[in-house]
């Protein structure tokens, strides 16, 4: 038996891994056959049974985890819910929604989908799908969307619970494709200037960002203020594409250079629709990956302004390995880099190449921007310093910019945290804010319609009052947070705000919620300032 045992391994190894003479012979090779070997062995010769498949999944896992940060495994349900906001839709019923003391609320249905063409409404609420109870039964937000969504033109029950409606009503939705934008919010902020937000770098922002530059030209914009705070990435492609809306033809847009991955140039085609007028971009701590390929290429041309704070720093390149599974393995190849040769990627140690394991260099790497915080850099740009080794010039006008991880704008805003106090972050994690505007809106939906025909004049007339207020303070002490009124009265702005911003979206949509918001946004308000105050062009010499 142990002599089949060693056939069977052999033979395994010779049929498997002989693709070529040149692969046969490396050292790559020959640690590949002894992963093979052990995997083998275990499965085959181990005293108990093992899970074969959590085996090898564990061990590449672990294998990646001795990597860069960004290279990592994802299982097939992961693959799905991650390719999603990318793709740009998904199948389900068509609701954007929210939790609300274990019941979906629906804020709005989505235009033209499946739900709204049945007649659900913004403020239902479902309580049943296929006559399994939903609301009151503690069920994940997990498991309600994956009873929620389903294959295209597949059929689903909802029980709905209507205000003003003694008994609860049934419908039957049939399920269809239902878009995610990645546009947040597109419209005039000022005279002559444009506002328009990109959440993520999917397959449709281009399309979207198009839409919206040509929605804004008729307005009269001649400026934009581009917002990408927060913004994680996405598809190279689409940051590309993106950044071909403002550079000239043949101007360097990000190339990319690994250890076996030759250099690879992306150039601005000259065909974009807004190469002249004056462009700010917005950036924050959060804005990673494809973000950064935009901003530094438009810095590296002089092309624009970046404001904000320093970028996330994501500059890796991952390639996409499908396995038999559908799981996948996102692979880091290569590296991006700026035009003037920059590197995006802030630094990292592996267990590969240093003297700590992989668990503490991922957790160093996690807390990078702890340490931001830690050492002033979000308060002062005074706090940052860059070495000379990573100075480097811009293509037109010879500013200098910085590398050594992320981008650096040209003129930095520092963080506001003077209205985050312990009592309002209370507010926040308990979901009290939110809760508030739903209760407001289920029982004064129809009034504030009637009233504010138009979002311009709620946005002018509409105050939050006492009683929501009072309403917020009901349920804060409903959720256990203790009331202290000298924080209660230092965040009472930012709350007001959120409340009205809140109150907004769930009466129109996201852009009517940044349209309120933005008043308080202290990096949109430095960009106006910007442009309207002439230091823009000084920047810029």
């Amino acid at each position: 038996m142990k002599h089949l045992y060693v056939y069977l391994i052999s033979f395994l190894i010779g049929s498997c891994l002989c693709i070529n003479d040149a692969v046969a012979q490396s050292k790559g090779n020959m640690a590949a056959q002894k992963l093979q070997m052990a995997e083998f062995v275990i499965a085959n010769l181990y005293v108990d049974e093992v899970n074969e498949e959590k085996l090898v999944e564990e061990a590449i896992i672990k294998m990646l985890a001795q990597l860069d940060p960004h290279s990592a495994y994802s299982t097939p349900e992961e693959v799905k819910k991650m390719q999603e906001p990318l793709v740009g839709n998904f199948e389900g019923i068509g609701v954007q929604f929210n939790m609300i003391e274990d019941t979906l609320f629906v804020i709005q249905p989505v235009s033209n989908g499946p739900s709204e063409k049945v007649g659900i409404l913004a403020g239902d609420r479902i309580v049943a799908v296929n006559d399994t109870a939903i609301a009151g039964v503690n069920m994940g937000t997990e498991e309600i969307m994956r009873r929620l969504r389903g294959p295209k033109d597949s059929k689903v029950n909802l029980t709905i619970v209507r205000r003003g409606v003694k008994d609860p009503l049934l419908f039957t939705v049939k399920r269809d494709k239902i878009p995610i934008y990645s546009l947040d919010a597109s419209y005039m902020i000022a005279p002559k200037i444009g506002y328009i937000r990109i959440n993520r770098f999917g397959a449709t922002t281009p399309e979207e960002f198009t839409k919206a530059l040509n929605d804004l030209k008729k307005k009269g914009m001649g400026d934009l203020i581009l917002d990408l705070q927060g913004n994680g990435g996405g598809y190279l492609n689409a940051a590309i594409d993106l950044a071909n809306e403002f550079l000239a033809a043949k101007e360097l847009i990000v190339y990319t250079e690994g250890r076996n991955s030759r250099r690879s140039d992306f150039f601005a085609k000259g065909n974009g629709k807004f190469r002249n007028g004056r462009l700010i971009i917005l950036v924050d701590e959060y804005s990673a990956s494809a973000s950064e390929i935009v901003s530094g290429a438009i810095q590296d041309w002089d092309r624009g302004v970046i404001v904000g704070r320093r970028t996330f720093g994501k500059g890796l390149v991952q390639r996409q390995i499908d396995l038999p599974d559908n799981s996948m393995i996102r692979l880091t190849v290569a590296r991006y880099y700026t035009p003037s040769g920059r590197s995006i990627q802030k630094p990292y140690n592996t267990s590969l190449s240093s003297n700590i394991n992989d668990e503490e260099s991922r957790e160093r790497y996690d807390h990078e921007l702890i340490d931001r915080y830690n050492s002033g850099e979000m308060q002062s740009a005074d706090s940052i310093h860059f070495p000379d080794s990573l100075k480097y010039e811009t293509e037109n006008l010879g500013r200098t910019v910085y590398g050594g991880g992320g981008i650096m704008p040209d003129y930095y805003v520092p963080i506001d945290t003077t209205f985050y106090t312990n009592f309002y972050r209370q507010l926040w994690t308990k979901g009290v804010v939110i809760k508030t505007t739903m209760n407001y809106i289920e029982k004064n939906r129809s009034n504030l319609l009637n009233q504010y025909k138009k979002f311009s004049n709620f946005n002018r007339q509409f105050t939050i009052n006492n009683e929501i207020l009072n309403s917020l303070k009901s349920l804060s002490e409903q959720a256990e947070i203790e009331f202290k009124e000298d924080e209660y009265n230092i965040s009472l702005p930012l709350i007001k705000a959120q409340l009205k911003a809140y109150i907004a979206r769930d009466l129109w949509d996201m852009n009517e919620y940044f349209q309120v918001i933005n008043d308080r946004n202290e990096a949109v308000i430095r960009a106006l300032e910007l442009l309207n105050s002439g230091e823009y062009e000084k920047i810029l010499q």
